[in-house]
């Protein structure tokens, strides 16, 4: 029996924090030290050379530089809202905070003047992504105040550290037309619930669909709710949602795709359209001119100033106020929730969306404002990231979440139908981590392309005796060239199959995924040269496994990498990553790779044994 008490748990898992912070930090030290530039650009973690634009006083009153990106366009970068990032030149110069991206034109925030002189001076500048102390100082810091927890904080660290049974309210469930029985059970458990209710949404199962139902439903009892995610994209897919049912959405932070319906429920846009702003910004501008035209012996400038300045903070509370009150749900990544505008703030529910992804120190942070918590996410898809090996033995990996779904499985809701895939496509992934318990909704259970089409295929790629994968680099990844070929060729033959008119017609759309970036990056370079997809590029995206978690596409194939005489799989043995990429497809699925190398694997083996089986229907 574990007699680890909830306290002594948490003081555990603050060492593994700092354990993982260590390792990061002393990862980034060295390859800053030891990468070249060029590496660090093709790996989408720095821009080099830059154009550096504007700088201006956003409606924040943050100083901001415009910089733009003048070469190797193509490469997705890893620049986001919120990111902390190094400028550089001959030398290191300063660091600095993005404020939002939009393609390849960043906007960031600067903290002294004088160093934006520095940067227009430098020759041939460039910026990289710098080591986030931001995000783990607000998760020590949300530990520790869990770990000294009283009231609420306390109660909710001891429930969700043992088996003790949580509280709920008892009333007749509610009827929700729009939903399946066991999403519309889901929505009354929330509801319900006093302390903590968990929506488990394995893929394809309208996760989404029945969150947005629970807040909506929830904004009838309550006046407000916090909504957090992990991600700045899944902050912005849930906000999105919520406004499209009319409910106002106020978004601290910058949403990741930078468009006009995403920008209108931010905070920093609603502050700008506020009708105080011009008035403000007047004042502010007072402020800045006074500033620079100081006269020596004016002994009226201190009164006048601070006078201006105590208008400037009149007028902005004023706006935050106003903003504030209007707003229905207050959405933010789970470190964003640390922001000085939350300051003092309270609400009664916490919903924490995509939880499963989340390191459980981060969800301690939104914690403090909350009585309860509401988790929505599937912790049999993508993990939290964790870069100490020691820390991930050790449980660092283990989220909030799976504790949650382990001490209290009366709290979970587990989603069971889906609307996604061909139920062939979708029946492994159910039996390997579902128990069998997801079924297919009638109207998606026979979906396909052409007519007697096998759902699931497995195409062998050359083994490790002719080819092979290679190493591109010590933090690049691993490529195999041959299977990046045969990954276009069956595409190519594939869309021939259904034919160019019918594909265009009916805009089917293809997404291709590896594991390794290397391969991703290959694959991209090889679509774009090849002539015959040209007509099909805006319907093809390649990624990533963890780019395209949450998406869906009419075909996906997979170009697994893996191909070596010793049968290593590295991280593809991380089975959550597999299960996430088997299940974006809705009507066919092609997964390309060496047989040899990853049925030694027993997940492989028995999804290689499962797709031949199809053969034989």
């Amino acid at each position: 029996m574990n007699t680890t008490s909830p306290v002594q748990a948490l003081t555990q898992q603050r060492l593994l924090l700092q354990l993982e912070y260590n390792t990061e930090k002393e990862a980034f030290r060295r390859q800053t030290e030891e990468t070249g530039i060029a590496r660090l650009v093709k790996r989408g973690d720095a821009w080099w050379p830059l154009k550096v634009g504007r700088s201006y006083f956003n409606s924040l009153n943050q100083l901001v530089v415009e910089v733009h990106r003048t070469t190797d366009t193509d490469v997705e970068h890893n620049f986001e809202f919120g990111k902390t990032v190094m400028f550089f030149g001959e030398k290191q110069l300063f660091t600095a905070t993005v404020n939002y991206v939009d393609g390849d034109r960043m906007v960031v925030s600067v903290a002294d003047p004088q160093k934006v002189a520095t940067l227009e001076n430098t020759a041939n500048p460039g910026v990289m992504l710098s080591f986030d102390e931001t995000s783990y100082r607000a998760m020590f810091a949300a530990l520790d105040r869990a770990i000294k927890g009283k009231g609420r904080l306390g109660y909710l660290r001891d429930l969700f550290y043992t088996k003790q049974k949580p509280e709920t309210f008892s009333f007749a469930p509610m009827k929700f037309p729009y939903l399946n029985a066991v999403q519309e059970k889901a929505v009354n458990e929330v509801l319900k619930a006093k302390d903590v209710a968990i929506v488990h949404g394995p893929p394809g199962t309208g996760k989404t669909t029945t969150l947005v139902e629970a807040i909506r439903e929830t904004l009838m009892r309550e006046s407000q709710v916090l909504v957090c995610a992990q991600s700045n994209m899944a902050v912005d897919w849930i906000s999105e949602k919520l406004v499209d049912r009319g409910i106002n959405v106020l978004r601290l932070g910058n949403p990741t795709r930078v468009n006009d319906k995403m920008l209108s429920f931010t905070y920093e846009r609603r502050f700008e359209n506020h009708p105080d702003y011009p008035h403000l910004w007047a004042i502010r501008k007072a402020i800045r001119e006074m500033r620079g035209s100081r006269k020596r012996g004016d002994e009226k400038y201190h009164q006048r100033l601070e006078t201006l300045k105590g208008r400037a903070i009149e007028l902005e509370l004023k706006i935050k106020n106003d903003l504030f009150s209007e707003a229905r749900v207050i959405a933010s990544t789970l470190v964003g929730a640390d922001n000085r505008l939350l300051d003092g703030m309270k609400f009664s529910t916490l919903f924490i969306d995509e939880a499963a992804q989340a390191l459980e120190a981060a969800c301690w942070i939104p914690m403090r404002r909350v009585s309860r918590v509401v988790l929505a996410g599937d912790h049999c898809q993508l993990p939290p990231t964790v870069k100490s090996v020691a820390a991930m033995k050790a449980g660092l990996g283990k989220t909030l979440m799976e504790r949650i779904v382990e001490n209290k499985p009366e709290c979970v809701t587990l989603l069971r139908v889906q609307y996604r895939m061909n139920d062939e496509i979708m029946r492994f992934s159910s039996d390997w981590f579902y128990q069998g318990k997801v079924e297919s909704a009638p109207e998606v259970k026979y979906r396909s392309i052409l007519d007697l089409d096998i759902p699931m295929e497995w195409v062998v790629s050359p083994d490790a005796t002719q080819a092979g994968e290679a190493f591109v680099g010590e933090t690049f990844g691993r490529v195999n060239k041959e299977e990046a070929e045969l990954t276009l060729q069956t595409l190519e033959t594939y869309i021939r199959r259904i034919g160019k008119e019918r594909f265009l017609d009916e805009r089917l759309d293809v997404g291709v995924i590896s594991p390794y970036r290397a391969q991703v990056q290959y694959l991209r370079s090889r679509l774009r040269q090849e002539a015959f997809f040209k007509p099909f590029r805006r319907f093809i995206s390649v990624n990533t496994v963890d780019g395209f978690q949450g998406q869906e596409r009419d075909i996906i194939i997979i170009s697994l990498v893996r191909s070596n005489a010793e049968g290593q799989i590295g991280f593809l043995r991380d089975l959550r990553r597999m299960n996430v990429a088997i299940t974006r497809a809705r009507m066919k699925l092609i997964i390309l790779g060496d047989a040899k190398t990853l049925t030694r694997h027993p997940f492989y083996l028995r999804l290689w044994q499962y797709v031949e089986s199809l053969k034989k229907l």
